[in-house]
């Protein structure tokens, strides 16, 4: 079977992304760090880097679409036995481990740049209501309708966003009680709540 060029042209750009993850694993190639020398590190030419990704926030906004995408199953695994609180618990134990430092940076990087053209990133700016969607789907299931759900959600992961931003600029100032003060704004709603303790 002959390959059409869009196909042969994925299929290339899909191995160099597994490679780039290989090199990088949970992080991301530093906002300094040039195209050649991401590509010295996965043994191929810059060329073939800027054809596929286009630049080093081209290489960064696919890095974090494979990587969200990967979280994002996790994360949904783990949320069907669970409730919506338990699912932000989740999303917030995920990001602010130590090692994902450099991912949050690079997610703020991007989310930067895709703001001033957003025509420039369009998977990244497609994936980026991931969460909410899934954080709507389980408010739904605990008795939320629909927009109410989608509300909920899409404040809940802006605090989540914004408390992570917080933590990169100022680090060490966020509240230990970060995600306790997130599930707290729902209070005094018909929002779905936590299960009991046992």
């Amino acid at each position: 079977m002959i390959l059409s060029t869009s196909e042969r042209k994925g299929s290339a750009r899909e191995r160099l992304l597994a490679r780039l993850l290989d090199a990088f694993g949970e992080a991301l190639p530093p906002p300094e760090m040039s195209l050649r020398e991401i590509a010295a590190r996965i043994e191929t030419s810059h060329a073939l880097l800027r054809y596929h990704f286009g630049s080093l926030p081209g290489v960064l906004a696919a890095m974090l679409n494979a990587q969200r995408s990967r979280d994002n199953e996790a994360l949904l695994e783990a949320a069907q036995q669970g409730t919506f609180d338990d699912f932000v618990v989740a999303i917030w134990r995920a990001y602010t481990r130590p090692e994902q430092l450099s991912r949050v940076r690079g997610f703020f990087y991007v989310v930067g740049l895709a703001a001033y053209g957003p025509e420039d990133f369009p998977e990244f700016v497609e994936s980026i209501g991931d969460l909410t969607v899934m954080l709507s789907s389980l408010a739904e299931r605990e008795g939320l309708d629909a927009k109410e759900a989608r509300d909920v959600a899409t404040v809940t992961v802006a605090a989540i966003r914004g408390l992570l931003l917080q933590e990169v600029l100022t680090p060490g100032t966020r509240s230990e009680d970060a995600v306790t003060l997130i599930l707290r704004m729902r209070e005094g709603r018909s929002g779905p709540r936590s299960r009991p303790e046992h």
